[in-house]
């Protein structure tokens, strides 16, 4: 994976923005954060246990990092990145065969047919500010990539 994300480095980007909802929605970042307090102080009272209580905020806080922690995205013409302080994802546009589009983002899935495995097998864009621009460029490489599969 290290060669592709090495090869995509000496392409143009097309497209780049971070993306960090939880500082978008100061009232819903603290109802969050503080929920989750209680959560893990409830689950530390019911099973006395700090090691548990440590460990259910470890999955909780991984489960929402996509709230907590910024996402940047970068589109080029070859693929799309998406970059994380945990992790970085590099997929070609090939890799894709649809897409949805939502009030926030878009999903880019693997399969040619609908399939509930989507939503664990593709890549979810998020907008920010930038929708018509993102699902512009999208379009045009999905179906430019799928015209010259076939």
């Amino acid at each position: 994976m290290k060669n592709e994300l090495e090869s995509i480095d000496e392409t143009p980007i097309e497209l780049k923005w971070t993306v960090h909802p939880a500082k978008k929605n100061l009232k819903l970042s603290i109802s969050i954060t503080i929920f989750l307090v209680i959560l893990c102080i409830s689950i530390y009272i019911s099973f006395d246990s700090l090691s548990l209580s440590l460990l259910s905020a470890i999955f909780l806080f991984g489960s929402l990092s996509p709230f907590f922690l910024p996402t940047t995205y970068l589109l080029c013409d070859k693929g799309i990145i998406v970059k994380t302080i945990f992790r970085e994802i590099y997929n070609e546009w090939i890799f894709f065969k649809r897409y949805y589009i939502d009030r926030n983002g878009i999903l880019l899935s693997p399969f040619s047919y609908k399939t509930r495995l989507e939503n664990f097998r593709g890549l979810y864009v998020r907008f920010d500010g930038n929708k018509e621009q993102i699902i512009d460029f999208i379009k045009s490489k999905i179906i430019l990539y799928n015209l010259d599969s076939h």
